[in-house]
């Protein structure tokens, strides 16, 4: 015997209840498979579980279709940070900035290879260290360092962290939507739950071909298993085969 498969996603869940309410609206209360209550229940919450369920799937959209733009971004501050860094360091090493240059910046003395940029908070944290220390070397009569200037340096640092919060905004705002889908989903399967079993209870005095027939009119659906499978095809078959005719 064929076995009854509640919807096991979203989408599924919204199609079996968009199903049953469809034909809800169609039929007069008393021709209807299922109850008043459930229809009334189906009514109201389909419409919110479908919003929220859209606005869950555009943030996510939205986040991963800004994250190609944001990658660049990241690598663009990170090379400029990492270029301003190696270009300070070549002057020390040559000496036309002095041995202390490093220490404005966080750097130890006499240290010549990069800090990591791993992850975006070392972005944040370098990008703040060049700009502040920068700015003390200038208030102290310091020789500005060029190519990359802090200035253009700065642009990049601001523009990641503008990309870098607006990110965080999506990735919340994902997040959000979809601890509250969470929430819905089991009111969502009791409905479904409630519904499907009404209609088979209202069509259960049919034989178990036809109850299947009906109930998937609501959007039950039904599988059979391997063997039940093989053994229906070669019942329908054996049903379509021309009869012989008498003599």
């Amino acid at each position: 015997m064929p076995y009854r498969r509640l919807p096991n996603t979203d989408a599924a869940r919204i199609r079996a209840m968009r199903e049953a309410l469809t034909i809800g609206r169609k039929l007069p209360p008393f021709k209807l498979a299922y109850t008043s209550k459930s229809f009334v229940k189906l009514q109201a919450f389909l419409p919110l579980f479908e919003n929220i369920y859209q606005m869950q799937r555009q943030s996510m959209s939205n986040q991963v279709n800004s994250n190609k733009e944001y990658q660049e971004i990241i690598k663009k501050s990170k090379i400029y940070i990492n270029h301003f860094i190696k270009v300070m360091n070549l002057a020390v090493q040559r000496g036309d900035l002095r041995p202390d240059t490093p220490g404005y910046y966080g750097l130890v003395n006499g240290q010549s290879h990069n800090p990591s940029l791993l992850s975006e908070r070392d972005i944040i944290e370098w990008g703040k260290k060049l700009v502040e220390g920068e700015i003390k070397r200038q208030r102290a009569g310091r020789t500005s360092i060029t190519n990359p200037t802090i200035a253009v340096v700065k642009v990049h640092y601001e523009k990641f962290l503008d990309a870098w919060q607006y990110q965080k905004t999506l990735h919340k705002r994902t997040a959000d939507y979809s601890s509250k889908i969470a929430v819905m989903r089991k009111e969502a399967d009791n409905i479904i739950v409630n519904v499907w079993n009404e209609v088979e209870s209202t069509y259960s005095n049919l034989t178990e071909e036809k109850k299947r027939f009906e109930a998937e009119k609501y959007g039950l659906v039904y599988v059979f298993r391997k063997g039940e499978l093989e053994n229906n095809n070669s019942a329908k078959d054996a049903i379509s085969l021309p009869q012989p005719q008498g003599n």
